[in-house]
């Protein structure tokens, strides 16, 4: 298996290289950092919905479609990738995604302890640092190879994160930053700025290297050869494009930022035939929090959202078709042509 070292790499070529690992079916455990900022959106999303295009364009910030699905993310030098890429037939690849997960992400986990940071697993995907997210990882079935993407978090620019995500507006951007601070952190946040020096990049992507060979047996050093970087100049032409970047994805009417697993900021809209109906609200481990419902519809008496925000306020999500029917129920309520039903469409994830 090969080893690919490579430290700082143009932004692209941070993506490219295990698109083509894949490409060419080579197993290997890639180390790289972008040398510049960009922002990455998973496969399935729609980069206009999801990135505020103009302001990227305007501030010379690339943005790139990976072949691996998740959320939109703010990627810079402050943050060192790996990449792994198994043939889907590997005997160490295991068959349910949260096995594999469990499993790939040991090594990360060892590393974050090793450097004095307790961190543990949390299904599906994540790395936690107390309460707080500390890794963003990915799978992916690319050809025949299953690519594991990741990070270890030195620094993290949350402004920028929160300022390059297209949003309703300036209130949910602001209540996207906030949760993003909250459950998010780093290796600087959590060792502080001394300890943080005495583990350069260099010396992270050692360790790295050292437990992933610890799961997987020993592995060749090598660097980019020609037919890889022949490989990673093919997917360029096509990957940079409009046309791909572009391609169809998943529409929604509404935000849904993952912050963590069991943290994201929804805002959904919907509408109805009494008006349209707005709602923004966090979904915290499976409750409801800071819900705001707001819309162009009616309601009588004017207060009585007020009331309903109040009831849904740090309720289980799978509660909502109670509550709505209680709602409607227990209170002298009128919401000309705004049901139940419409309800639902903006409080269900």
């Amino acid at each position: 298996m090969e080893l690919y070292n490579l430290g700082k790499v143009p932004w692209d070529e941070s993506q490219l290289i295990y698109h083509a690992l894949a490409a060419l079916g080579r197993e290997a455990l890639c180390f790289v950092s972008p040398s510049t900022p960009y922002v990455c959106i998973g496969f399935h999303q729609d980069a206009e919905q999801e990135v505020d295009l103009d302001y990227c364009k305007a501030n010379h910030i690339p943005v790139f479609k990976r072949e691996v699905g998740g959320g939109a993310v703010y990627l810079d030098g402050n943050q060192l990738f790996f990449q792994l890429i198994l043939h889907k037939n590997n005997p160490e690849v295991p068959k349910k995604k949260e096995t594999f997960y469990r499993k790939f992400l040991q090594p990360v986990i060892d590393v974050y302890q090793k450097i004095g940071i307790p961190v543990e697993y949390k299904p599906v995907n994540d790395i936690i640092a107390g309460t707080r997210k500390i890794s963003g990882t990915g799978a992916a079935e690319i050809g025949e190879c299953v690519v594991f993407v990741g990070n270890l978090i030195v620094d993290f620019n949350y402004e920028m994160m929160t300022r390059v995500l297209k949003v309703p507006d300036e209130k949910f951007r602001d209540k996207v930053h906030k949760t993003l601070k909250e459950n998010l952190t780093t290796i600087r946040r959590e060792l502080g700025e001394d300890k943080t020096e005495k583990w350069n990049k260099s010396s992270l992507n050692t360790l790295m290297a050292e437990a992933f060979q610890g799961l997987l047996g020993p592995m060749k050093s090598v660097q980019m050869d020609g037919l890889l970087r022949d490989t990673v100049d093919a997917l360029r032409s096509r990957m940079l494009t409009d046309e791909w970047l572009h391609q169809k994805g998943r529409r929604l009417e509404g935000r849904d930022v993952k912050i963590r697993a069991g943290i994201n900021v929804v805002h959904k809209i919907h509408k109805a035939q009494g008006g349209l109906i707005k709602a923004a609200f966090q979904v915290n481990e499976g409750r409801f929090a800071n819900v705001r419902l707001s819309g162009d519809f009616f309601c009588f008496p004017e207060e009585a959202i007020s009331w309903l925000e109040a009831r849904i306020e740090n309720r289980a999500v799978e509660d909502v078709p109670d509550l709505l029917a209680s709602f409607y129920a227990e209170e002298d309520v009128e919401t000309p042509g705004i049901r139940v039903d419409d309800w639902m469409q903006v409080l269900m994830v």
